[in-house]
C-alpha cells in the first residue's frame, strides 16, 4: 500500500451488504500449470545465462538489500529480541516506517529463499508491535499497516495486501518448516488471519492514530467483499468500498481454496474465478495499464489521491499478480494477451527507458515527487520482465527479461518497494518463487 485514504460508512450499511451470499461448496480445478506440473520456467536459463551466475544474481540482491550497508543498501535491520526469539524489520528507508506490505514481502522472500531464521524474526516483529490484539479495536485480529522503527503504530488501519502476503507466507513456511510451536504454528497463524479477512466482525470505536472517517469512528469489517467476492483496498467500512487492483492474488487464492479454513475454501475458489475476470476488465484494452484503485466492476475509482485512476506505484505489481497465476495454474488464457499487450506497450517506450506514471490510454506522467525520484524504476522493470511468464511473444520477452539483468540492485533512498519487487521479479524469472506443498 502506498498511500491511504479516510472514508467511512456504517455498520448497518455493511451488514446489510454481505447478507445472502452463500454459495455451493466445488471442488477446485487444477489447471496446467506448475501446481500440477511442478515445473517452474527459468526466463534467466532461457536466455543463456548459467545456472551459477543467475544463483549469484538472485543471491547477491537478497545480501544486499537485506545484510548490505545500514546506511545506503540495507532495507532489513535486526532488532533485538524478547522471549519468542530474535526480532527483524523490513523498512521503507524513505518514509522512515515499517509496513505491512515490506514486512510480508519480506518473509515471503525468506521462505522462499529457505532463510528461516529471517522468516522467524520478521514475523516475531511483526506479531510483537504490528498484531492488534485488543478484542475492542477496530482492527482486531488485523495488522497495523505504518508503524515507526520503535513498533509505535503510525496508523490503526490495516492494508489487505499485507495480510494476504502473510497469510501465504505462513502457509509456505508451514509446509516447508512443520512443527513449530506459538507464534511460529504457521499454518494456525495462517488460518486465523485468513478467517479473519473473510469474516471479522464489524467493530466501531472512537478514531484515533490515522484512522477515521467522517463521523469521528473508526469502523472495521473483513478484508473481503463478499459479493462480488474481491479483496479491499481497506477493511474500513464505507458508502462505497472499492478494491486495488494490485491486491487481486488469484494465484494465492487458489492455494487457499485448498489449504485454507475449509468452511472458506469455495469462497477462494470464487475469489480466484472473480480475479482472473476483473484483470480483463480493468487493464485498458490497448495499453494493458491498470489503474492504482479500481471499482469492482473494473473502472477506474477516482478519490483524492492524485493517482487514484492512473497506472501509479501500486499498479506495477497488478501484471505480476496475473502473470504468476498463469504460471502456476494456466487456468486463464486471456493473461497471455494481457502480457503480451502490456509488453508491446511499454516496448514501444523505450524497454531501457519508460517512466513509473501513466495515464491508463498511455500518457507519460512522469515521476510523483515524494515517492520515487527515479525516471526509470527497477521495480516497474522487474514486474514487466515477470510478464514474460505468460507472453506468448517470447522474443519480446527476452528483452524484457535482459533488461531486468542488466539493472542494477536498488540502492539509495528509495531502494525498499523498487528493492522488494526487483527481488521477487528476479525470484519469478529465475523459477524460485515457488508453491510449497505439504510434506
Amino acid at each position: 500500500m502506498r498511500m491511504r485514504v479516510a472514508l467511512g460508512w456504517t455498520a448497518a450499511m455493511f451488514l446489510s451488504a454481505t447478507a445472502g451470499t452463500g454459495h455451493a461448496a466445488t471442488a477446485p480445478q487444477d489447471g496446467h500449470g506448475a501446481y500440477v506440473t511442478g515445473h517452474y520456467r527459468n526466463l534467466f536459463a532461457e536466455d543463456g545465462h548459467t545456472a551459477a551466475e543467475i544463483h549469484a544474481k538472485v543471491g547477491a540482491a537478497y545480501n544486499q538489500l537485506f545484510h548490505g550497508d545500514p546506511q545506503t543498501q540495507a532495507i532489513a535491520f535486526d532488532a533485538g529480541s524478547n522471549a519468542n526469539g530474535p526480532l527483524m524489520y523490513v523498512t521503507d528507508w524513505a518514509n522512515h516506517d515499517v509496513r505491512t506490505e515490506g514486512m510480508s514481502y519480506g518473509m515471503m522472500i525468506a521462505v522462499q529463499l529457505g532463510k528461516k531464521n529471517e522468516f522467524d524474526a520478521i514475523w516475531n516483529w511483526a506479531k510483537t508491535y504490528m498484531y492488534v490484539s485488543d478484542p475492542k479495536a477496530p482492527s482486531y485480529e488485523f495488522f497495523a499497516w505504518s508503524c515507526k522503527t520503535d513498533g509505535t503504530h503510525n496508523s490503526e488501519g490495516a492494508a489487505p495486501d499485507g495480510e494476504s502476503y502473510f497469510a501465504m507466507a505462513l502457509l509456505f513456511a508451514g509446509n516447508r518448516w512443520p512443527g513449530g510451536k506459538g507464534i511460529y504454528d504457521y499454518h494456525a497463524e495462517a488460518k486465523k488471519l485468513l478467517s479473519a479477512m473473510v469474516h471479522r466482525p464489524v467493530i466501531s470505536a472512537p478514531a484515533q492514530n490515522g484512522s477515521h472517517n467522517l463521523s469521528g469512528q473508526h469502523v472495521v469489517g473483513p478484508m473481503m467483499h463478499p459479493d462480488p467476492p474481491e479483496i479491499l483496498f481497506v477493511p474500513e467500512v464505507m458508502p462505497q468500498p472499492f478494491t486495488d487492483p494490485s491486491y487481486h492474488l488469484p494465484a494465492f487464492y487458489e492455494l487457499w481454496a485448498r489449504w485454507g479454513p475449509e468452511e472458506d475454501r469455495a469462497f477462494w475458489a470464487r475469489a480466484a474465478e472473480t480475479s482472473r475476470a476483473f484483470f480483463i476488465k480493468t487493464v485498458n484494452r490497448n495499453t494493458g495499464l491498470a489503474p492504482v484503485y479500481a471499482n469492482f466492476d473494473g473502472t477506474p475509482h477516482t478519490n483524492a489521491f492524485q493517482q487514484s485512476d492512473e497506472f501509479g506505484y501500486d499498479a506495477w505489481r497488478v501484471v505480476s499478480n496475473w502473470s504468476v497465476d498463469w504460471s502456476w495454474w494456466q487456468k486463464a488464457p486471456a493473461e497471455r494477451m494481457l502480457s503480451d499487450r502490456i509488453q508491446k506497450f511499454f516496448a514501444a517506450q523505450g524497454v531501457d527507458t519508460y517512466g513509473p506514471v501513466y495515464s491508463l490510454d498511455g500518457k507519460d506522467l512522469g515521476a510523483t515527487p515524494g515517492l520515487t525520484h527515479e525516471d526509470h524504476p527497477a521495480g516497474l522493470a522487474g514486474t514487466n520482465a515477470v510478464a514474460g511468464l505468460a507472453a506468448t511473444d517470447k522474443k519480446r520477452a527476452r528483452q524484457f527479461a535482459e533488461a531486468l539483468w542488466n539493472t542494477p540492485i536498488p540502492s539509495g533512498q528509495y531502494r525498499y518497494y523498487d528493492g522488494m519487487l526487483y527481488l521477487m521479479s528476479l525470484m519469478h524469472l529465475s523459477g524460485e518463487f515457488r508453491i510449497w506443498v505439504p510434506q
